[in-house]
């Protein structure tokens, strides 16, 4: 997934600080950090995100994990587009869905409590990690979306779309993947997907008094919840392979690689 505000970079290795894992008390805080890139994700980026949950799962004093971004900007603006440079058919963007989706798995899988904090930009692979979030504080300027129908033209994978629909419902979805808008605040908010909405210069208190709240609660009790819920929407989840691996494959795809990078506007072929 990716987004219009994801921007190039000259390598897809990336640096150890793009994403920063600090420990405070029982809080363990995931900190995306390419701000001047709108926190766009890297594969490295990925891997210490998977590499986050592992260690909340290893310290029994965490009782809570946090994601952010860093910067006013953006909470992470999807994926960078440079990992799709190489891309050469529908088996890249199969096992490209398939590598999310195991992030993204491996997040809802996270025994601890997890909140996404969120301000700016919350788009593409942004709002699938917020999804995958079991509670999300948001103040005023973040905006949420997967604008992938004007800018790429790639596609969702099944665990995602299925997270989507789980928490703002088939409809909300619909407007956003087809009209390709980007929702407010104030619209998640409404659906419900957001459990705090707070002033911006709230944010960080907001996050520390919800975390304290989860520190002082039942560790199991939480587990056993959080497993309860993802064993519902998992439960007889279709495949999805076959609509990848069509969408990465088209001609569409390619050429707007190419034109998002160069700062065109795609044309659609519809194939």
């Amino acid at each position: 997934m990716t987004d219009e505000t994801a921007t190039p970079t000259d390598s897809a290795a990336g640096s150890a600080d793009e994403l920063l894992v600090s420990v405070e008390g029982p809080v363990l805080t995931v900190t995306f950090n390419r701000p001047a890139q709108h926190n766009a994700m890297t594969w490295n980026m990925y891997d210490g995100l998977v590499e986050a949950c592992e260690q909340a799962d290893r310290d029994d004093r965490i009782r809570a994990v946090v994601l952010t971004g860093a910067g006013e900007k953006a909470f992470v603006a999807g994926t960078d587009i440079g990992q799709f440079a190489d891309f050469e058919d529908g088996a890249d963007g199969v096992v490209y869905e398939e590598r999310i989706e195991a992030v993204i798995g491996r997040l809802t899988r996270v025994e601890k409590p997890t909140v996404a904090a969120v301000r700016g930009y919350c788009v593409g692979a942004g709002i699938a990690i917020a999804a995958a979030c079991d509670l999300r504080i948001a103040t005023p300027s973040a905006r949420f979306g997967v604008p992938i129908a004007r800018t790429l033209g790639n596609c969702l994978a099944m665990r995602v779309q299925a997270l989507l629909v789980h928490h703002l419902g088939p409809a909300r979805v619909a407007d956003m993947l087809l009209t390709a808008r980007l929702l407010t605040a104030e619209e998640t908010d409404s659906a419900g997907f957001l459990t705090r909405f707070v002033a911006e210069e709230e944010l960080e208190t907001a996050t520390r008094n919800l975390t304290e709240r989860l520190a002082a609660h039942a560790p199991l009790t939480m587990w056993a919840a959080k497993t309860a819920t993802r064993r519902l929407l998992e439960a007889d989840l279709p495949g999805g392979r076959d609509l990848v691996e069509r969408v990465y494959g088209s001609e569409d795809f390619r050429t707007a690689v190419a034109d998002f990078a160069a700062g065109r506007r795609p044309v659609w072929w519809g194939r």
